[in-house]
């Protein structure tokens, strides 16, 4: 993995860039602080906004080191990858910005802010993290803008939302800062695919429009079973022949680049820096606090698009029909079963399948709410 990130890193130096040396001025603190930041990492005395990362000598060990400094100095966890996209001082600017650098931590993450297309806001799974997505971005189209919605709570400076219902108000609020007007069009894996569909509720309550709601293996928390010893073990047991499964089929997928630029082919296992034990302890309390609010949440009848991804089979503690979403979705419902056992279905190679459904359902979806986007506009 680590030799995949240097060959990028080598690719993205080897495109050619317009440096202006011009006496290049920075127009807020953000640019200020950004350039104090890469002359100390990249050891130079001075620098202009647009000069391409890369070209100053950047490589994938100063990365790690720039982007553990800019969350200490801007407390915003930004994609390492990013950096393909914004390789100079003030296009990461514009970057920290949408990121809510300028109005304090956002929990609006941009995995790939850039394109024509309306953007996808993807809610997180019950780590509260969204690192998961970036290998379904990249595989989307290269016009696609993707943003993710973590949990408050992951640096341990507000506690965790304890209701599905107050993280749907609060992620549409984040959203609606970004983008005020509809349609939107949302998704999550696991309990994030719960709360999108809250989302979506609450959405269509207040007469907005959700253009799409995406579940990635999602089901009807309130409705699981407690386990029992033999159901825990059985979970393990099946847990461990998925995995064997998914191991064997991965081995007869011909490997393939995604459609995305060469430049933006970004790899969600990219290096990171190491959790503080605070950090730690404040990611343990969001999990848990996650998976106790879906277990709690009973949701209503839902009478907009949803499409449910599901995998080829589940596993037996989560397969009962009461767990699943038919009863729930009374409008357009789509069910797709990808080739793929529950634990990899947001992974390489299978991620695609998940990418090419999710691209078909937007292009359906979006098409059928242009009415809709040319009312707002």
């Amino acid at each position: 993995m680590t030799n995949e990130f240097d060959n990028q890193m080598e690719t993205a130096a080897a495109f050619p860039s317009d440096i202006s040396r011009a006496s290049d001025e920075t127009t807020d603190d953000i640019e200020a602080r950004l350039c104090r930041i890469w002359q100390e990492v990249l050891g130079l005395d001075s620098l202009g906004l647009d000069d391409n990362y890369f070209d100053l000598g950047g490589d994938s060990a100063l990365t790690v080191q720039l982007f553990g400094e800019l969350e200490k100095v801007f407390k915003i966890k930004v994609p390492l990858p990013m950096l393909f996209e914004a390789p100079t001082v003030r296009e990461l600017a514009v970057v920290l910005r949408s990121a809510g650098a300028d109005r304090g931590a956002s929990l609006l993450v941009p995995i790939q802010p850039t394109g024509s297309r309306p953007a996808f806001f993807c809610v997180h799974g019950p780590s509260g993290d969204v690192s998961i997505y970036y290998d379904l971005a990249r595989h989307l189209s290269a016009e696609q803008p993707f943003y993710g919605l973590r949990s408050q709570g992951l640096d341990g400076k507000l506690p965790p939302l304890t209701t599905v219902e107050d993280m749907a108000l609060l992620y549409l609020k984040e959203i609606k800062a970004f983008q005020p007007q509809g349609p939107y069009f949302l998704g999550g894996h696991s309990i994030g695919g719960t709360i999108a569909l809250e989302m979506a509720q609450q959405l269509q309550r207040d007469g907005e429009v959700a253009g799409l709601v995406a579940l990635f293996d999602t089901i009807d928390w309130s409705k699981v079973p407690p386990p029992s010893v033999f159901s825990r073990a059985y979970y393990r047991l099946q847990r461990w022949k998925f995995q064997r499964s998914n191991l064997r089929r991965s081995r007869d997928v011909v490997p393939e680049k995604p459609a995305r630029q060469q430049a933006s082919n970004l790899s969600a296992a990219a290096p990171s820096s190491e959790p503080s034990v605070s950090e730690s302890a404040a990611r343990r309390q969001v999990g848990e606090a996650n998976i106790h609010a879906s277990a709690q949440y009973v949701p209503r009848l839902y009478t907009g698009t949803v499409i449910d991804f599901r995998p080829v089979k589940q596993y037996r503690l989560y397969a009962g029909a009461e767990l699943r979403w038919d009863l729930h979705a009374q409008g357009d419902q789509e069910i797709a079963t990808l080739p793929v056992y529950p634990t990899n279905m947001l992974g390489d190679p299978f991620v695609r399948h998940l990418a090419d459904g999710l691209s078909k359902a937007l292009d359906m979806a979006v098409s059928k709410n242009e009415p809709c986007r040319a009312q707002f506009a």
